[in-house]
C-alpha cells in the first residue's frame, strides 16, 4: 500500500535549490528531541540564513520551544506517539491529509524525516508538496522520499540525526557534534530558587535528585532499591534528596518517600519541564532509570547516573562526558532487547532492571560526589 501511495508523489524533475526553509519532522518525546539538538546547532551554524522549523507532537514542544537554533516549532498530534489507545485503524489517514493541507502554505522546500520508520511523517511531507524529502533508506519510508541515506542500527541516535542533517550543510561547512542543549529561562530559574528556598535546605549539603519513573514498567527499578539508595546517600554524603516526576508518578514518589528514613523533598507533579530543568541545575547529581528527564539533566550540565535494562545504552545512552554521566546496565544476557511492551502477565519474567544492585549505584554516586564544589 505504501509503495502504491508513494507513486502519487514523484520526485521533482529539476534539481532542488539549496535548502532555505527546512521542516524537521520528529514525532517522538523528550529524549529523542534532545538528541536532535547537537546536529541542529551545527546545522544552524552552517545555514545561518535558513528558516528551520521542527514539527513535533504537543508532548514534545516544551523540549525545543526556546531553542535559539530554531526559527519556530509546530505541533502535530502524530498517531501512535500520544501514548493513548488507537481509536480506529482509519483515523491516521484523514489526519494526515488535514495536516498536509495546513503545511502546504508554509513554503518549506526541504523536509527531513528524523525517525527511521516514520512512514506517516514521510507521507505527510509528500502530501504537503514539499519538493525535497530526506530520510532513511527503509522500505516503509522510501516510497515518499526524494533522497535516502542508510540507517546504521548500532549508531547513537545523536549520530543518526547528524547523518541526515550534515549533508544539508554542504561540503565546505565545519560540522561538529557538541552537547545536547536545553534552554532554562530566567522565569524557571526564579521559580526553582523560590521552591527550594521555601523548603529550607541545609547550606552546603549536596542536593541529589532521584527520578524514579521510567515511562515503561519494564524499565522500572524497584522502589525499595530507590529508598535504600536515598537513605545511604543522606547518611554517607549528607545529601538532601529531591524526588522528581510527572503528575502520574506521584504515587510512585510518595511510596518511596514514605519508606525513606531521612528527610526528602518531593516535587513530582509540581513542575513544568523548564522548572524541572531549573531544579536539576541546582543539584550535585541526578540519578534515574533510562528516561527523558535524565537526558534533560545531561543537557543542563549536571552529573548523572543512568540505569539501563532492556534499552541499548550505546544507542540511547547519555550524550556527554562519560566521566560525568555514568551508565549502569543489567548483566542479563538477553539485554538489550529494546522491547518495552511486555504485558502484565509476563512482566515478572523480564525483571532485568532488578539485576542492578543498589551498591553499584552508591559506588557511582560516591565517585561523582567526591571533589564536588559546595553550592
Amino acid at each position: 500500500m505504501l509503495r502504491v501511495a508513494g507513486k502519487l508523489y514523484p520526485a521533482p524533475r529539476r534539481p532542488v535549490a539549496p535548502a532555505r526553509s527546512l521542516l524537521l519532522i520528529r514525532p517522538d518525546h523528550l529524549g529523542d528531541l534532545l538528541f536532535l539538538t547537537p546536529a541542529l546547532h551545527s546545522l544552524r551554524a552552517a545555514l545561518p540564513e535558513a528558516r528551520i522549523t521542527v514539527l513535533t507532537g504537543p508532548w514534545g514542544l516544551a523540549a525545543i520551544r526556546d531553542n535559539p537554533d530554531l526559527n519556530g516549532a509546530q505541533t502535530c498530534p502524530f498517531p501512535g506517539f500520544d501514548r493513548k489507545p488507537r481509536a480506529n485503524l482509519l483515523a491516521p489517514y484523514p489526519l494526515l491529509f488535514e495536516q498536509a493541507r495546513a503545511l502546504r502554505g508554509c513554503g518549506h522546500d526541504t523536509a527531513v524525516i528524523l525517525r527511521f520508520d516514520h512512514w506517516w511523517g514521510a507521507w505527510l511531507a509528500a502530501a504537503a508538496g514539499i519538493p525535497r524529502r530526506i530520510g532513511y533508506d527503509r522500505p516503509e519510508t522510501r516510497p515518499f522520499l526524494t533522497e535516502v541515506l542508510p540507517y546504521h542500527v548500532e549508531r547513537h541516535e545523536v549520530e543518526q540525526n547528524s547523518s541526515l542533517l550534515a549533508p544539508l550543510a554542504g561540503p565546505e561547512a565545519t560540522w561538529e557534534l557538541g552537547p545536547t542543549r536545553f534552554v532554562v529561562t530566567e522565569a524557571d530559574q526564579t521559580w526553582a530558587d523560590g521552591w527550594l528556598r521555601s523548603r529550607s535546605l541545609k547550606a552546603g549539603a549536596p542536593l541529589v535528585a532521584i527520578h524514579p519513573g521510567a515511562g515503561a514498567a519494564v524499565k522500572q527499578w524497584p522502589t525499595a532499591a530507590w529508598a535504600q539508595v536515598a537513605d545511604a546517600l543522606a547518611e554517607n554524603h549528607d545529601a538532601q534528596i529531591l524526588l522528581t516526576g510527572a503528575s502520574a508518578e506521584r504515587t510512585l514518589t510518595r511510596t518511596i518517600a514514605s519508606t525513606i528514613v531521612h528527610p526528602v523533598f518531593d516535587a513530582a507533579g509540581e513542575t513544568t519541564l523548564g522548572q524541572l530543568a531549573a531544579l536539576q541545575e541546582r543539584c550535585a547529581l541526578v540519578i534515574g532509570s533510562d528516561s527523558g528527564p535524565l537526558h534533560l539533566a545531561v543537557a543542563v550540565g549536571v552529573p548523572t547516573i543512568h540505569l539501563y535494562g532492556p534499552v541499548a545504552p550505546a544507542k540511547f545512552g547519555p550524550w556527554g562526558d562519560p566521566a560525568r554521566h555514568l551508565v549502569l546496565a543489567t548483566s542479563w544476557l538477553c539485554a538489550p532487547c529494546n522491547r518495552l511492551d511486555w504485558t502484565p502477565d509476563v512482566l515478572g519474567q523480564h525483571r532485568c532492571m532488578a539485576d542492578i544492585a543498589p551498591e553499584q549505584v552508591l559506588g557511582s554516586a560516591k565517585r561523582l560526589l567526591q571533589g564536588r564544589r559546595s553550592p
